[in-house]
């Protein structure tokens, strides 16, 4: 099988990341943490095999997370983890929307990412 014919793969899992709605690599993306130039380059997770990003999302369409060790929400500090909380929730919130949006991939980060990266552009 060519390697286009075998779809995403889970980095973590090995199995088919089948939505974009549950691509940890297209979460990264709308946050601004890859970059359009590299976002094909990268590999790709499911968003709950990356725990230590997943914890953030505070939302009740999605399963509480909880990731252990160090990069444990509850062992950092408390205005660090609100502010993720935020962000993150906010970029899972609008990869849940991206389906029904009709935008091209370059429309789909959030509006602060889009705009710091045409001011980097210029």
């Amino acid at each position: 099988m060519a390697a286009c014919d075998t779809g995403y793969l889970c980095d973590v899992c090995g199995k088919d990341v089948e939505a974009i709605i549950d691509s940890d690599l297209y979460l990264r993306y709308v946050m601004g943490e890859v970059s359009p130039l590299t976002l094909t380059k990268q590999r790709e997770r499911h968003i709950r095999c990356n725990p230590a990003m997943a914890q953030y999302i505070v939302d009740p369409a999605f399963g509480p997370m909880v990731c252990d060790g160090m990069f444990a929400k509850a062992n950092l500090d408390a205005d660090f983890v609100r502010q993720q909380e935020e962000l993150v929730t906010r970029a899972w919130r609008r990869l849940q929307e991206i389906p029904t949006l009709g935008l091209t991939i370059p429309e789909y980060p959030l509006p602060e990412v889009l705009d710091k990266w045409r001011t980097q552009a210029s």
